[in-house]
């Protein structure tokens, strides 16, 4: 199987990226992929064996879905290792470029969209990240 891989540059010392990815109370503000989507809540057991819950939600209320897994591998400000609640893998990798921090995001794609517009969806999300830090 294929895994897809999206990556941004972001202008922001590694330590503030890492906490803004690890910290549900910073996940809120960038993990959606459009303008009519947000992230109402997220909670996180930041450990391997914890869990995230990331709700994923229309603002106009008409659908929502828990984006969820479980954190298999974390090396501090280095790599994250998650096993998705269905299955798949996803691995986070943060690089230090100097003042610049870069992420490298891999995972399995699903099976009901296409791997172009999953590859879409979740650079959006990074970029929205990026966005954020950068503030």
């Amino acid at each position: 199987m294929d895994f897809i891989t999206v990556e941004a540059i972001i202008e922001a010392p590694m330590e503030t990226v890492w906490n803004f990815w690890t910290k549900p109370e910073h996940v809120m503000h960038w993990n959606f992929a459009s303008k009519d989507w947000h992230c109402p809540k997220a909670t996180s057991d930041f450990n391997i064996g914890g869990e995230f819950h990331y709700i994923m939600a229309a603002k106009d209320g008409s659908v929502e879905f828990d984006f969820c897994g479980t954190f298999t591998k974390i090396i501090d400000q280095s790599f994250i290792e998650i096993y998705l609640e269905d299955g798949r893998e996803l691995n986070i990798q943060f690089e230090s470029e100097g003042s610049s921090t870069k992420i490298i995001e891999t995972f399995e794609p699903e099976e009901v969209n296409s791997m172009e517009l999953q590859k879409q969806g979740w650079q959006a999300i990074l970029d929205n990240f990026k966005t954020y830090a950068e503030k």
